[in-house]
């Protein structure tokens, strides 16, 4: 039987996970070997015709400030009256977490696979990642905020026609335990199918 053991304690730790915001991340987050078995077990999807339609592109270290200037800057020109506030911010966003991964959805819309499928398996990866973090002990946030969809920071990532950043997954410890929030209750949300509703 696959797989050969249940595992209680990744379902418990899956049904209790909870996005923790950018901002209430902190230090320590995964050291280079756990964030390569995150990344890793990011890419455990399933991915009709095996196309692999994403990518990642890891920002960590001083990296994180060398794409805060880019975003400050880009924010600048798009924002002429912005204030120093709001141009520091942008400067330290990538600060936020120790470590930001972008997820880029690669799309082949001329394949026989639907474009739309291959869209959820990039989907798919971000989900992993918060996922992956969460079982490894480590909290995140998937974000796309304003930069996901401007042309210039696009441009920076190579971006082409068919492609599209799916978000930015943001990866730290959390400062504090987050809140629960409210959300659906599955009987709303989860339905049988029986034999009268195709009549």
């Amino acid at each position: 039987m696959y797989p050969e053991r249940p595992l209680p304690d990744a379902l418990e730790r899956i049904s209790g996970r909870r996005s923790v915001k950018a901002m209430d991340l902190t230090e320590p987050g995964p050291d280079e070997a756990t964030l390569q078995t995150i990344l890793t077990t990011a890419l455990r999807v399933p991915d009709h015709g095996k196309l692999g339609p994403w990518r990642m592109v890891i920002f960590s270290g001083n990296d994180r400030a060398a794409f805060g200037d880019v975003l400050a800057k880009r924010w600048q020109s798009l924002h002429p009256e912005a204030n120093e506030a709001q141009i520091s911010f942008e400067k330290n966003r990538f600060m936020r977490a120790p470590v930001v991964v972008a997820v880029l959805s690669e799309r082949s819309p001329e394949h026989k696979i639907p474009e739309w499928e291959q869209i959820l398996s990039a989907g798919a990866v971000c989900q992993n990642l918060l996922i992956a973090a969460s079982l490894a002990g480590f909290a995140a946030q998937w974000l796309t905020e304003w930069y996901t969809y401007d042309a210039h920071v696009q441009s920076l990532f190579e971006i082409g026609d068919h492609e599209d950043i799916a978000g930015f997954i943001y990866l730290g410890s959390a400062a504090s335990k987050p809140d629960e929030r409210p959300r659906p209750e599955p009987p709303s949300r989860i339905q049988h199918w029986h034999a009268q509703n195709g009549a």
